[in-house]
């Protein structure tokens, strides 16, 4: 959990509003509250959705979880706390949700050891985790006896939405935290993730409080919108917002200076808590000492390598992004013949989960100088003291190269330090362009989909095959849903149709999921809908696969 002290020695006022036991606990592992937690615990204390966009490291996990861990401890002390899921915290990775499951259990464990200490007799907290790797047994277990706060990812959580028994154990949420939000919300996962909320919104019986937790993008009141739902009523301004003043702080920002897109939300409609990306950065740019060509060739490649070496050596830990699986494998190679294979790893998602989370202990632990990763390593995972990141070729983005420099200098007041290697003339042009706008302050626009109607209908048959609905009612759930605000009813009843008659009335009737009474405007599941919708979950997209086993030790290495 990404939680560094603080630079005050004294418990912060803004921590009276905690009980005992939380704060002493708080002030016994840290120095005071970092921007972050100042300005985002009364906001959650409200009960008001939030959304707190901070670099890596800088508390914000803990800002959403403290306070959840907060209400639930009150709750349990006056007796209100059943055996019941409170809290659902998604991430986008399985691997961040092991992570967080891991770094829940130990303070949560402190508090209560606490607790007890001072003669208070408190319920012990349950964390509980479900992911693709969650076994039957587990599953099941998390069914029988819910937990207090439930890890997952999206894509289980659409799962237990549409599981009849699990489906049952979400009814008492109250809070959804949306961790690295802003790595969902570009793609067709985050247009998933917004029906699944809207869903989860629907059979709750408690009003929901949505936290999300993301870098800061461009604009940040899009993320806000996608976080919290679609307000038809709510009238949005285009005038720019304004800075908030903090006592602990120079400034906070509510926008990008730079970003003329933002919008002032509605009063009451969420909360953004932006710390900005205007943090000291040690930067530069490394090519070959040849020119530059359209390709690299094999002599530049050798230098690089030998460059490589040289900053890898004079660095305590260093993590090396490249942009392809490929890549990540042909450069721990050329890594692991320079410097030993005892000490360079790999990490990018074709490698088992047994071998990635081996990787993560042993840069943690510091038994490796470099670990060479894809976006596997990009996101909020604890991996320990990184000093040095190398991006090799062009990040693509702003956003993605900022991502990526935060994971050094990850404890507050270290500088990141980063260095792109530009391998060709067109990368070189890129990484001068990122250099540039990072020390300008601007950020690339965040992208969106408009109503993916592939999506649309998986969750559609999946939510029908939860629940009979009005069909008028469905449309108007699936429009709260931030990427479907606009969603012509003409494209809605067209997904319908399809789901109910399929492409033919003579062929694929396979195709045929939901029984459609036009008469009553009533949607039934046909038999099988259920099968269908939880055997092809999600919007990541499908890819042919072999699994790499080595012989004779059967040790899975990977796949291809």
């Amino acid at each position: 959990m990404d939680s560094p002290a603080g630079q005050e020695a004294a418990v912060d006022p803004v921590l009276e509003t905690f009980h005992p036991v939380i704060r002493n606990w708080f002030a016994s592992r840290f120095a005071g509250p970092t921007e972050p937690q100042v300005a985002g615990w009364p906001v959650i204390a409200a009960g008001n959705p939030t959304l707190i966009a901070a670099p890596t490291g800088s508390g914000k996990t803990l800002t959403a979880f403290l306070s959840c861990i907060n209400r639930l401890l009150i709750s349990a002390l006056e007796g209100n706390l059943a055996e019941e899921t409170r809290v659902v915290y998604l991430s986008p990775l399985r691997a961040l949700s092991n992570d967080m499951h891991r770094n829940l259990e130990e303070p949560l464990a402190e508090i209560t050891a606490l607790a007890q200490a001072e003669g208070i007799d408190i319920p012990h907290l349950r964390v509980g985790l479900r992911t693709g790797d969650t076994t039957p047994s587990q599953r099941a277990s998390l069914v029988r006896k819910p937990p207090h706060i439930l890890v997952t990812t999206p894509e289980s959580l659409y799962l237990m939405l549409t599981a009849g028994k699990a489906r049952e154990t979400l009814r008492q949420v109250d809070t959804v935290i949306v961790d690295e939000i802003h790595a969902l919300v570009r793609d067709k996962r985050g247009s998933h993730l917004a029906l699944s909320l809207e869903r989860l919104e629907h059979i709750s019986e408690r009003p929901i409080q949505r936290i999300g937790l993301s870098a800061t993008q461009r604009p940040m009141s899009r993320i806000a919108k996608f976080l919290v739902g679609h307000w038809p009523e709510a009238e949005m301004s285009n005038e720019p917002s304004e800075q908030v003043e903090l006592e602990h702080s120079e400034s906070v920002l509510i926008s990008d200076p730079f970003n003329h897109e933002e919008e002032i939300l509605p009063e009451g409609y969420c909360e953004i808590i932006n710390v900005g990306h205007s943090r000291e950065l040690d930067l530069g740019i490394e090519t070959p000492s040849s020119e530059l060509n359209a390709v690299c060739m094999h002599e530049q490649w050798e230098e690089v390598h030998e460059r490589l070496v040289e900053l890898i050596n004079s660095h305590r830990s260093t993590l090396l992004f490249v942009n392809t699986r490929r890549m990540a494998e042909r450069l721990t190679h050329q890594l692991t013949e320079l410097l030993g294979e005892e000490v360079v790893g790999s990490h990018h998602g074709s490698l088992s989960g047994k071998l990635r989370l081996e990787t993560e202990r042993k840069l943690k632990e510091g038994h490796l100088k470099a670990v060479v990763a894809t976006a596997s390593l990009e996101l909020g995972l604890d991996i320990g003291y990184i000093d040095l990141v190398i991006q090799i070729g062009s990040p693509r983005a702003i956003s993605t190269f900022l991502q990526r420099i935060g994971r050094s200098g990850h404890s507050l007041g270290l500088i990141p330090k980063g260095r792109l290697f530009a391998l060709t003339r067109d990368e070189l042009m890129e990484c001068m362009g990122v250099i540039r706008a990072v020390k300008s302050g601007r950020l690339d626009v965040l992208p969106m989909p408009e109503y993916p109607l592939d999506v649309l209908a998986q969750q559609v048959v999946a939510e029908v095959a939860a629940e009979e609905w009005n069909t008028e009612e469905l449309y108007q759930l699936c429009k709260r849903a931030y990427p479907y605000r606009n969603l012509p009813r003409k494209e809605f009843d067209r997904t319908i149709e399809y789901l109910s008659e399929g492409v033919s009335q003579n062929s694929l009737r396979s195709l045929r999921y939901l029984h459609h009474d036009q008469v009553q405007s009533k949607l039934r599941a046909r038999k099988g809908a259920r099968i269908s919708a939880t055997t092809n979950a999600g919007a990541i997209p499908e890819v042919a696969s072999y699994r790499v086993v080595l012989d004779p030790e059967q040790t899975v290495v990977g796949t291809v």
